[in-house]
């Protein structure tokens, strides 16, 4: 099976500065073609969390279908913690879900997505680098407990170094197609995917093509895989 996996940090649907346009954010999503992507900030941070990227546009923009995350934030959020994940909609009747509660100084989580022989892990990591190497080492220890055939982390990691911070990691594949933030001129690669070493990697990007520059604080990320 050959799939093109996504991370896309939405900003909350309100580029760099606003105003509130979830209609930029979708023809991003939608000029990307993924199979499955992994979604941050999919919420508003404050209140009762309701959603700034709109569930009932989601389908008809894209064709993609978000997760049946249930425990969503708040009654109204589209994710948990500000993710989800959205999929194809035939990947989304054999998807099963869970949430991942991380470690950290701020409130954090990870999803989960099992599909017959593939994992998909989602993050947003913290702010600080301790608790980011305690969020991994949390995340790349549910992963060996819940994994199911070929393995995927992928998101919004915060980290911009290569050679720290990504120990808990080792023994994966990891990749920074390039720089994704900030998006008008990117300068850090803080968008990240680990894959497991039986996945062949076809080919990988930053989606930089109009309207991703100011849809978004950050650019999407992509990869081309296929499953053993």
């Amino acid at each position: 099976m050959t799939l093109r996996i996504a991370s896309y940090n939405l900003h909350k649907c309100r580029g760099l500065t606003g105003p509130h346009a979830p209609e930029r954010n979708l023809a991003v999503i939608a000029a990307l073609k993924p199979d499955i992507i992994a979604l941050q900030e999919v919420d508003f941070r404050y209140g009762a969390r309701p959603e700034a990227l709109p569930r009932r546009l989601i389908a008809e923009t894209t064709g993609l279908v978000p997760a049946d995350l249930t425990g969503r934030t708040g009654e109204n959020s589209l994710g948990w913690h500000g993710q989800t994940i959205l999929m194809r909609p035939d990947l989304a009747e054999q998807a099963e879900l869970r949430r991942l509660p991380l470690p950290g100084l701020e409130p954090r989580g990870a999803v989960a997505l099992r599909l017959p022989g593939l994992t998909v892990i989602a993050m947003h990591l913290g702010l600080a680098r301790s608790s980011r190497r305690a969020q991994l080492t949390r995340i790349a220890a549910q992963a060996a407990r819940i994994g199911n055939g070929s393995l995927v982390m992928l998101g919004d990691f915060n980290e911009w170094r290569d050679d720290r911070g990504l120990e808990p990691l080792t023994g994966y594949r990891l990749i920074a197609p390039g720089p994704s933030y900030p998006a008008p001129v990117p300068q850090l690669r803080l968008d990240r995917m680990a894959l497991s070493s039986c996945i062949t990697l076809h080919g990988m990007g930053v989606f930089s093509d109009d309207p991703a520059r100011a849809a978004s604080d950050h650019l999407p990320i992509w990869a081309d895989i296929e499953l053993p």
